[in-house]
């Protein structure tokens, strides 16, 4: 496995992407959610053990310059494209984290060169579900948004007199860009809940059991509008399951792509 390699590349004179990446194989691309790149490093660096893993921070993000035109989910899908086309990058097994599997969803359906070969949502936005409405995260506490992200808050407790300024001020400059791409409507696009029936793509849909973010509710809506998606509930996580239950969750990825092998 070649150590994790962070560069920024040039896909536009606006835009250098900073990409993370890591690992040898089939490529896939990881996306992260609004807490940032470090939500996904785990699976990242567990999915570069076979894989060639790149995980870009999404622009915006930790201080990464976000060009104004990056104002939806469905555009930052198309900033990927342009990253998978410049590195010719194919058979791509896309896995995307909340607002990440917003992106990756609008990313197969723009995938006209078909170049993405599989999809994973793990708790992942971007519909309209009104039997299961989602949490408005902004203006929660810290303690607020863990004990509805958590199965187990306690155990990913931070106090806050660790947290350095500069910390706190990437969180909330997360946060200001999030509300920005994804506030109004929020956290969907009135569309894509429709839209979802194109992705011909073999999906599955991760969901924490105890996510109070986006419920299993939601999960199971979002999955039933993907033609053949799976859909699997990971006992005693949250809304990152990939943090809170790693193992099962791990074990799940790797089904699903050693499936696509055989």
């Amino acid at each position: 496995m070649t150590a994790p390699q962070t560069t920024a590349i040039q896909l536009s004179p606006d835009l250098p992407l900073t990409v993370t990446a890591q690992g040898s194989g089939r490529p896939v691309l990881v996306l992260h959610g609004g807490g940032g790149p470090a939500t996904v490093a785990g699976l990242a660096a567990h999915l570069a053990q076979t894989s060639h893993a790149l995980t870009p921070t999404h622009p915006g993000w930790n201080g990464t310059p976000r060009p104004e035109r990056l104002g939806t989910p469905a555009a930052y899908a198309r900033t990927y494209l342009d990253l998978l086309h410049a590195q010719d990058l194919r058979d791509v097994l896309v896995i995307g984290s909340s607002l990440g599997g917003w992106i990756g969803a609008e990313l197969a359906l723009q995938d006209t060169e078909g170049r993405v070969s599989g999809l994973i949502l793990i708790d992942a936005g971007g519909i309209d579900v009104p039997t299961a409405p989602i949490l408005n995260v902004f203006g929660l506490s810290p303690a607020e948004l863990a004990a509805h992200s958590f199965h187990d808050p306690a155990k990913f407790r931070v106090d806050p007199a660790t947290v350095t300024e500069h910390a706190r001020a990437t969180q909330q400059a997360n946060m200001a860009t999030m509300n920005h791409i994804a506030g109004d409507p929020y956290m969907h696009a009135p569309t894509l809940r429709a839209r979802l029936s194109g992705i011909a793509l073999p999906t599955l849909v991760l969901w924490g059991a105890s996510d109070g973010v986006f419920t299993p509710a939601y999960g199971q809506a979002l999955a039933q509008a993907i033609p053949g998606a799976q859909f699997t509930v990971i006992p005693e996580a949250g809304h990152l399951p990939q943090i809170e239950q790693p193992e099962a969750t791990f074990a799940l990825v790797d089904a699903f792509a050693a499936g696509q092998r055989a």
